[in-house]
């Protein structure tokens, strides 16, 4: 059995479906269904089960054993960025991983889990290095100090364990995640409400527009997932991103010409008042990355991951017409 926390959200899903198109079916999925609109993620995956995570963290805490389980994906986390219940995000992100850690080394099982490229904060190096991490907010803080815990107890866990440090990233499955939502969504929404998309204005030196992310598609994601299921012997935190660091200009151009079946540039839909920019807002000065671009050294020589991953272009035209097609 494959568990799978976080299993009705947005990559987890993803996931579990990536673990359906390779015949696996015996997954148990872990989540809270509090917001019942999820559902809609898991209604057309193939399952053995499903288990609330309050439960499932008290079997896990009792040390109950699950019949064959072969690997614990762990996806499940509070993920807002912006919320600022500390003792909140610490239980769910750190108290709930350090649990499934221990639990997994124990019981000799694959513990692959999802951490982010927050931990990066504000710096310009994004490498899986002590050196270059930091933590803008307590959302970071909780994923960075688990990577920090994974680090100093790794010769505690008898079993593979892998950190996926998450870029940005986007795709089916998650218009549950309301203001968390990848920009190319929010973007298609607001293409149809109002006819045009808002980008924030000049920020952190850079123009209207032009803060650089490193924007991953949902299905490059899924499939590092499953590479290193494929790959027991191979062991370590990893960044999951494209290694490029594209625009938020360019998502925004790349959903309007695939809405409008254009091949036009940021210059032509400003012009024609369709991408318009609003102020920076004040509640995330210093609390904002403007650039990011993942280290991708790690993941294909130590990882071993040789696939390429789609650009902006590629990603986000495909989304955006799966978003279309509804």
């Amino acid at each position: 059995m494959i568990i799978v926390t976080g299993g009705a959200g947005f990559i987890g899903s993803n996931l579990v479906k990536g673990l359906n198109r390779r015949g696996l079916n015996n997954i148990l999925i872990v989540d809270d269904l509090s917001d019942g609109d999820k559902v809609r993620n898991i209604e057309n995956c193939d399952i053995q089960d499903y288990m609330d995570k309050d439960e499932f963290l008290k079997r896990i805490e009792q040390g109950i054993e699950f019949d064959g389980m072969s690997a614990i994906y762990h996806q499940g986390a509070c993920s807002d960025t912006m919320e600022t219940d500390g003792r909140y995000i610490m239980q769910t992100n750190y108290e709930y991983s350090k649990s499934l850690f221990h639990y997994s080394g124990e019981h000799g099982i694959p513990f692959i889990y999802a951490s982010s490229a927050s931990v990066y904060g504000g710096g310009e190096v994004f490498k899986e290095d002590a050196n270059h991490e930091q933590a803008l907010n307590a959302y970071a803080y909780s994923k960075l100090l688990f990577d920090r815990y994974v680090r100093k107890n790794r010769q505690a866990s008898q079993s593979q364990v892998i950190g996926l440090r998450y870029f940005n990233v986007y795709g089916a499955g998650e218009q549950h995640k309301g203001r968390m939502a990848s920009v190319a969504y929010h973007f298609f929404n607001q293409y149809h409400e109002q006819g045009f998309v808002n980008l924030f204005g000049g920020s952190g030196g850079y123009a209207a527009g032009q803060q650089l992310r490193d924007f991953v598609w949902v299905k490059d994601v899924v499939d590092v997932n499953l590479h290193f299921l494929e790959h027991p012997e191979v062991d370590g935190i990893f960044n999951v991103g494209t290694g490029r660091a594209q625009s938020f200009n360019d998502v925004a151009t790349a959903t309007l010409n695939t809405l409008e079946g254009a091949q036009k540039t940021t210059e032509e839909w400003v012009a024609e008042n369709k991408i318009r920019y609003v102020d920076f807002p004040a509640a995330l000065v210093g609390k904002y990355q403007s650039y990011t671009k993942a280290d991708l050294n790690n993941l294909t020589i130590t990882g071993d991951y040789n696939k390429t991953f789609a650009t902006v272009e590629e990603g986000v035209s495909n989304y955006v017409s799966s978003l279309q097609a509804g």
